[in-house]
């Protein structure tokens, strides 16, 4: 099967199983993640048919809504894959990608992933950036409202020091979300594309944040 039909029977693929997903890790989510990969695969050497799976196929079944289980996505990406007759080294390069973009995982006991490769941290990258700015404010309230969360209480301040298993846990104010990830991302970008998009997505965070407390406080 030639790359176009693979991607095309991917998203097909993709866009049923999510069809029902919460709004911050529905198919939208997915396609966004999936431009951003492509336009940061444009400045590196990689291989373009992996970065197009593992984009599409890195949420295919967040642990966060399967209880806590990490093997779920996994386990689907690849039947998928071999049904359509992907290549075995694809497959197991998509697979580890799934298994090692959450950012999670960098806050296990020492602090990186298993797996390393361009076309992980291309995607990545595309992944954390949608976690940013105007649509990662709006995903992190939508997270927030949809687990019955806090907006805010300033009682509770973010733990900056959470082990893995803690952040899984975590049933803190959304607000706490933005200093114990979201404000942490754009150090943590892999490629030069990907810090150069990152950096206005945080600023405009970072404004946000500014007035939300001025409005928290009626001041504005």
């Amino acid at each position: 099967m030639k790359e176009p039909e693979t991607i095309t029977k991917t998203i097909a693929f993709v866009k049923e199983t999510l069809k029902e997903a919460e709004g911050g890790h529905d198919w939208f989510h997915i396609q966004r993640v999936y431009k951003n990969a492509k336009q940061i695969a444009k400045d590196e050497d990689v291989d373009s048919l992996v970065v197009s799976l593992g984009a599409l196929l890195h949420d295919i079944a967040d642990a966060k809504f399967h209880d806590g289980d990490e093997s779920v996505g996994p386990d689907i990406a690849q039947a998928f894959l071999k049904s359509i007759a992907v290549d075995d080294k694809t497959i197991t390069h998509v697979v580890n990608i799934i298994n090692n973009i959450s950012f999670k995982n960098s806050l296990s006991k020492d602090g990186k992933t298993k797996f390393k490769s361009k076309e992980l941290q291309i995607i990545q990258d595309a992944d954390r950036l949608d976690a940013l700015g105007a649509i990662g404010v709006a995903r992190a309230f939508n997270y927030g409202g949809f687990k019955n969360r806090e907006l805010y209480n300033p009682d509770i301040a973010p733990n900056l020091n959470m082990t893995k298993e803690e952040y899984k846990k975590s049933k803190a104010p959304t607000i706490n979300h933005f200093y114990e990830k979201l404000l942490l991302l754009k150090d943590k970008m892999n490629t030069p594309m990907g810090t150069k998009m990152a950096e206005e997505r945080h600023d405009f965070m970072l404004n946000y944040l500014e007035q939300f407390y001025r409005e928290w406080n009626g001041e504005s």
